[in-house]
């Protein structure tokens, strides 16, 4: 057989085995891209880890039944250019997907977000602890003081107290403290110097840092959303006749351990930086972290001649203008209470 026939027929076999191939790949794909897998529940959840091979994912996913297979995903993978692009993350899977799909899911890194709150009147303390007991965050500020914490934030205070925001922050897994640390600081800045473009003219406030302070001590004074403006009132008229505070919460921030839960009047006589009846003007730092309501109220307070104020007992208070309208309400709310 002259060999221009045998070349003919090489070739003919060559461009069918080809044809076929292109046919079985394109059916392959195909597969790939209508045929979604079945999840094995739903909702599905799993993690990628930072530094997870493809290999792994594709066998992890493939041993789930997720996909049909660990070498067609990692197969698909690489025909895409995908190969290194599936991003580290805790995901949650809500309807069946294609594994072209799932692999288009994975390099977006849609992942599942994690949450942390911190709630209005915590203190530091509970804030940093809230953020140590959390499993999904990394704790790089573990074991470090305020002040290098502050410093890796970039904050410029020299105590932590009343500088973050109390909200849900969202997160992904693996998220450092560091970070959601100074997104906390970063919306309490936005929010404290918003505030104070708007302020009332002439309080009785140096700067964006003494509203702080103010807040801090209406946010532990009250819960009730009406009467913080008025509270604002009373400790603004204080200021601005030099009176002494004396507000409890800030006497009870400053004693720190040794508070039992009982208030005594040993206790609002012994002098330190944070007992506003021994000392005039506001505390040295915030004593809590304020909600935006009180960072409001504290500079935009009610305009009053009120410069006192009591318990009722029902979570509301009794305001008054004179020392004796005081006294005579402290008997009728107090006098029966322990």
């Amino acid at each position: 057989m002259p060999k221009s026939i045998r070349l003919a027929r090489w070739l003919g076999f060559l461009l069918r085995v080809i044809l076929i191939g292109s046919l079985l790949l394109a059916a392959w794909t195909g597969f790939l891209v209508i045929s979604p897998s079945r999840l094995p529940a739903v909702p599905y959840t799993f993690s990628i880890a930072p530094g997870d091979s493809l290999r792994g994912i594709a066998r992890q996913l493939a041993d789930e039944q997720v996909i049909p297979n660990a070498w067609s995903f990692m197969l698909l993978a690489h025909v895409t250019g995908n190969q290194a692009s599936i991003k580290a993350g805790d995901y949650e899977l809500t309807g069946n997907l294609t594994p072209l799909q799932l692999l288009d899911y994975l390099v977006q890194g849609d992942v599942k977000r994690h949450e942390i709150t911190f709630i209005e009147g915590w203190t530091f303390s509970q804030f940093r602890q809230t953020l140590d007991e959390h499993p999904a965050i990394r704790h790089d500020a573990s074991g470090l003081s305020e002040l290098e914490v502050l410093r890796l934030i970039g904050a410029h205070e020299t105590a932590a107290e009343g500088l973050f925001f109390p909200d849900t922050y969202f997160f992904r897994k693996h998220s450092s403290d560091i970070a959601i640390l100074k997104r906390a600081y970063q919306t309490m800045q936005h929010h404290l110097e918003a505030a104070w473009l708007s302020r009332q003219e002439s309080l009785p406030l140096q700067n964006p840092y003494e509203g702080l302070i103010l807040a801090s001590i209406i946010e532990k004074e009250t819960g009730v959303e009406s009467e913080r403006r008025m509270i604002a009132g009373v400790f603004v008229n204080r200021l601005r006749r030099g009176m002494k505070l004396q507000t409890d919460p800030t006497v009870i921030y400053g004693m720190g351990d040794k508070f039992d839960g009982n208030l005594r009047k040993a206790d609002l006589r012994t002098d330190h930086p944070y007992n506003t009846y021994t000392r005039f003007g506001l505390p040295p730092a915030p004593i809590a972290m304020p909600g935006l309501a009180s960072i409001q109220a504290s500079l935009n307070p009610a305009s009053t001649d009120a410069l006192y104020f009591v318990a009722r007992g029902d979570g509301t208070s009794k305001f008054s203008a004179t020392l004796a309208e005081h006294n005579r309400a402290v008997l009728k709310y107090q006098k029966n209470r322990p």
